[in-house]
């Protein structure tokens, strides 16, 4: 009789950040299936069982135990206070690289420049603990409600500041409001629960699953060139071209030639490919990049 198979419980974030967390993971090698009935999306890894839940819960389950380890981002880590073992950082967020920011808001026209002109008014955020730590670390004190959405739409009708999410500042430009003061950074998170990360078959299982995951994200913005050279050129391109240091060079069989195999920024390909051109290079191939492990 075979042994039972061991299963992992991943947590992965339902909402803004789903789509680019499913497209990390395919980038990793891990083919996710998510239907839309359904909290358990599919995986074409029997050892992996998956929960799409909302990132601000995430963490809560977390520490609780009901799952094994999930991304989330660190601020909902911090707003819950959930007590896990942080695996790696991932930067990445659902329209740039970019960290997402948390910021204290007003309207354009209003009088508050600083936090402490907020005494005694009235904030409305989705991170009330956060809120309401700053806060008094910064020795105010201010109403803070909870808000169930569209933060942005309630000042200055219904509250005198915001405190809301902002990846690009779009939405708070189109809005008129203008950002006071920073609470944090935010990005996501791989994190575990302790006993689950104890267990050495789930933080070998985990410790995989984050080299791959890194593996991917090392590789954005990156592609694979190479190309047939002179091999008197050799030193000459790479003096000329400081982001080929490094290359994978090999002999070919045709004397006085050589392969030359690298990894460059996507951004600089244009340019370097007709200077590759200018100094003999041949067979010039770039080619795009899931995974990049350092």
């Amino acid at each position: 009789m075979s042994a039972p198979i061991q299963e992992l419980k991943l947590g992965l974030p339902k909402g803004s950040l789903q789509d680019a967390t499913i497209d990390l993971f395919a980038k990793a090698g891990y083919r996710i299936h998510v239907s839309s009935r359904s909290y358990k999306p599919t995986v074409d890894d029997r050892e992996l069982s998956l929960r799409l839940l909302r990132a601000q819960e995430i963490g809560h389950y977390v520490h609780g135990g009901f799952l094994d380890c999930g991304i989330t981002g660190k601020d909902w880590i911090a707003e819950n206070e959930a007590d896990v073992v942080v695996l790696c950082d991932l930067q990445y967020s659902k329209a740039t690289s970019s960290p997402t920011r948390w910021v204290l808001v007003v309207p354009e026209d209003s009088p508050v420049r600083t936090v402490q002109d907020l005494e005694g008014k009235r904030i409305a955020t989705e991170a009330v603990g956060l809120t309401r730590r700053y806060l008094e670390s910064r020795g105010v004190n201010a109403i803070v409600e909870f808000s169930w959405g569209a933060t942005e739409v309630k000042v200055p009708e219904l509250v005198d500041a915001i405190v809301d999410i902002t990846e690009t500042g779009s939405s708070l430009r189109a809005n008129n409001l203008r950002i006071v003061d920073e609470l944090m950074q935010s990005y996501p998170q791989f994190v575990a629960n302790h006993a689950a990360h104890a267990d050495p078959w789930k933080r070998e299982k985990m410790d995989r699953i984050t080299l791959l995951l890194q593996a991917a994200l090392n590789a954005r913005g990156k592609v694979g060139l190479k190309m047939n050279l002179p091999e008197n050129q050799l030193q000459t391109v790479i003096d000329s071209l400081p982001s080929l240091r490094r290359p994978t060079v090999a002999n070919l069989t045709e004397k006085g030639w050589v392969a030359v195999e690298t990894v460059i920024d996507e951004a600089v390909v244009r340019e370097i490919i007709p200077k590759l051109k200018e100094l003999g290079a041949e067979g010039i191939i770039e080619y795009s990049l899931n995974k990049l492990v350092l």
